[in-house]
């Protein structure tokens, strides 16, 4: 009988319990936020995860009636910035700026990670995308890509192909380049994308699997050329330049993206709350024609689609990272 009383008294304290800290989760969403968030860039200032975190942090700052302060972490290909954000309070007081990277690639380059990828976050919403260019110096003999698949191909390893670095998204994407085209080219890494866009200029290199902002005022000064775009729609500022399929490689298809995730954990009305702020914020035509110059395209989609995206990528870089043997240094 005691026992009986006992058990019943036991799970009124623990219904009580709970119920209390739904009420207490309910209570502190609907009063977010009552003090200033943080958004941590993971890379430096001056790229483009840091200037959309700041686009982005502007228009959220306006919407929530409370300054959002951006914070660059840079290191390790964003793992130093992304692991702070991930053992942050979740809360919703620190959002994170991602790269594609870092929630897709890394934990296949790296052979330890700080924080686990897969259930680290969770996404609030992707914010811009953009595809990759393939892009040559004009002192190569190939003008369209099966003119330059049929020049690799009869030079095994004699064309060079800088990247910002080892792992990085530039190397990404010309491992995949290498798979569609079967074609093996010499891979360069440098310590960033504008010193390998220096010597592509001058020369010393062939080429570049780059995104559209590292390029695009070089090709339109005439000192690149695009080949192809490894996206599934022409670029607006590029119209002439066809996608990768349409030039018969239709396997050649790699993008970069950045979008918002907060630590796991955070109650799921913050997340919808901000959610719904970044999605009208990308709305904008301010924000469309200011990003739209870069090749970027602003998506803003739900959490349930973002985090399709990022199991998505996960599995396709996975693949190919494993396949190329690449490793971060």
């Amino acid at each position: 009988m005691y026992s009986r009383h006992f058990g019943r008294a036991l799970i009124g304290v623990v219904l009580a319990v709970g119920f209390a800290v739904a009420a207490a989760t309910t209570a502190s969403a609907q009063s977010y936020p009552d003090r200033p968030i943080k958004m941590i860039a993971p890379f430096p200032a001056g790229g483009l995860a840091d200037i959309l975190a700041r686009a982005v942090s502007d228009e959220l700052t306006k919407a929530l009636g409370q300054p959002i302060i951006v914070e660059n972490r840079a290191g390790a290909g964003g793992n130093i910035g992304a692991d702070a954000a991930a053992k942050s309070t979740p809360d919703g007081y620190t959002l994170l700026m991602t790269s594609a990277g870092i929630l897709t690639a890394n934990q296949f380059l790296y052979a330890k990670m700080p924080f686990d990828a897969e259930t680290a976050f969770v996404p609030v919403s992707n914010v811009a995308e953009m595809p990759m260019l393939l892009v040559v110096n004009p002192k190569v003999e190939a003008k369209t890509v099966q003119e330059f698949l049929t020049l690799a191909r009869a030079q095994p390893n004699k064309l060079n192909f800088g990247s910002p670095g080892i792992g990085t998204t530039g190397h990404l994407g010309l491992a995949v380049l290498m798979h569609a085209g079967n074609v093996k080219l010499t891979h360069v890494p440098y310590r960033g994308a504008a010193p390998a866009i220096t010597d592509l200029i001058g020369g010393q290199i062939e080429g570049v699997v780059d995104n559209p902002p590292t390029v695009l005022s070089h090709i339109a000064e005439g000192k690149l050329r695009p080949l192809a775009i490894a996206g599934k729609q022409r670029l607006a500022q590029l119209p002439e330049v066809p996608t990768a399929a349409e030039a018969g490689l239709p396997s050649f298809e790699a993008s970069s993206w950045f979008g918002v995730v907060v630590p796991a954990g955070t109650p799921p009305a913050i997340v919808a709350r901000l959610h719904q702020e970044i999605a009208k914020a990308l709305r904008l035509p301010a924000m469309q024609e200011r990003f739209a110059k870069s090749g970027a395209q602003l998506l803003g989609n739900t959490p349930d689609e973002f985090a399709k995206q990022i199991r998505d990528d996960r599995t396709k870089w996975g693949e190919i990272i494993r396949a190329a043997n690449i490793k971060a240094e």
